[in-house]
C-alpha cells in the first residue's frame, strides 16, 4: 500500500551544555509502494547503521507489505555543525595516536576532521543517542499507518463498489441461458424441417419425433452452455470478498487469492458465451476483476 510520513524528534536542552554546542536533532521518513511482499531498505548515516536491526523489528512486526523505505537524517541545532571538542578528549585521542605511532612508526598522523569526528561521536552515551533515533521512528511508524489506514477506508469503498458492479453483471447473465436454449431449440426445430423437406422424408418421420429430437439436441446444447456453476461460485467469491473487507485485518493476500478465482469464472463464463450480450457481459467482469486486483495491491 501506498504511505509516506515524517517525524521529527528534537532532544531536550537540559542546560548541562554550553549554548554554543550543536545538539541533534533526527528527521525519520517512512514511504512505502505497492508490493505483494515486504520490501524493506534504509537510507541512514553510517554511525547509526548499528540501529538497522532494531529498526527492522519494528517495522516488520506492523507492516506486511509494500515496497518501503525508511530514511533517517541528522541535524543540528545551532548553525555550526562543529562539535566543540573537550580537552581531556583531545588529551586522550593524542595519547593513543602516541600509542599507535610507537607502533607503526610509517602510520599517517590524524586529520582535523577525523579528529572533530572522533571527539563529536564522544559527546553523547550511545544508548541515548539510539533510543532518540528509535523513538522518531516510533512517531514516524505510528503517522505512517495512521495515513495508510485513512487510504485502506477508500479503498474498501471502491473494492464495495466493484463487487457489486460484478453482482449486477451476473444478474444480467443468468437470464440469458435460458433464453439462448429456447432460441438454439427452435434452430434445431428449423434445421430438421429443412433436411427433411430436402429429402423428401416428412412422410415417414412424425412431427412428434422430430419434436423429440429437436428436444434432445437442445438439452445436450444446455449442458455444454450452462454457467450456473459458474455464476453461483463467483457469487461465493463475492461474498468472500465483502466478508473480508467488513472482517478488516491482514486481507491482501487473501483477497489475491479470490481475485485470482473470480477471473476463472469469468474466464469460463466467457469460454461458454452463446451471445453477444453475454460476451460483452464477460468482458465487462474481467476489467472490473483488474480494477479489483489493482488496488487489492494496496491493502495490508
Amino acid at each position: 500500500m501506498t504511505g509516506y510520513a515524517s517525524a521529527t524528534a528534537q532532544p531536550s536542552n537540559t542546560g548541562e551544555t554550553p549554548s554554543s554546542h550543536a545538539t541533534a536533532g533526527v528527521t525519520v521518513e517512512a514511504r512505502s509502494v505497492n508490493g505483494r511482499f515486504l520490501d524493506l531498505s534504509f537510507r541512514m548515516p553510517d554511525e547509526l547503521r548499528s540501529l538497522e536491526p532494531a529498526l527492522r523489528e519494528l517495522v516488520t512486526s506492523q507492516v506486511k507489505r509494500g515496497k518501503m523505505e525508511l530514511r533517517i537524517s541528522t541535524q543540528r541545532e545551532s548553525e555550526s555543525s562543529i562539535p566543540n571538542p573537550q580537552p581531556d578528549q583531545l588529551n586522550r585521542l593524542a595519547r593513543l595516536e602516541e600509542q599507535v605511532k610507537a607502533w607503526f612508526p610509517k602510520a599517517q598522523g590524524l586529520t582535523v576532521q577525523e579528529a572533530l569526528q572522533w571527539c563529536k561521536s564522544g559527546t553523547a552515551g550511545p544508548s541515548a543517542a539510539d533510543e532518540h533515533v528509535l523513538e522518531a521512528a516510533r512517531q514516524c511508524l505510528k503517522g505512517f499507518l495512521e495515513a495508510r489506514e485513512r487510504e485502506g477506508a477508500k479503498l474498501v469503498v471502491m473494492l464495495k463498489q466493484r463487487v457489486a458492479t460484478l453482482r449486477q453483471l451476473a444478474d444480467q447473465a443468468e437470464p440469458l441461458i435460458p433464453a439462448a436454449v429456447q432460441r438454439q431449440r427452435e434452430r434445431f426445430l428449423e434445421r430438421w424441417q429443412e433436411a427433411l423437406n430436402a429429402t423428401g422424408a416428412t412422410t415417414s418421420v412424425s412431427e412428434q419425433s422430430l419434436q423429440e429430437r429437436a428436444l434432445n439436441e437442445a438439452a445436450a446444447y444446455a449442458l455444454r452452455i450452462d454457467v450456473a456453476e459458474e455464476l453461483t461460485r463467483l457469487r461465493a467469491h463475492l461474498d468472500e470478498v465483502d466478508r473480508l473487507l467488513k472482517k478488516g485485518g491482514d486481507l491482501g493476500k487473501r483477497l489475491d487469492f479470490l481475485m485470482q478465482e473470480l477471473h476463472r469464472e469469468a474466464n469460463t463464463l466467457g469460454s461458454k458465451a452463446v451471445a453477444i450480450e453475454l460476451t460483452n457481459i464477460s468482458v465487462e467482469m474481467k476489467v472490473a476483476i483488474e480494477q479489483l486486483k489493482e488496488q487489492v495491491q494496496n491493502i495490508e
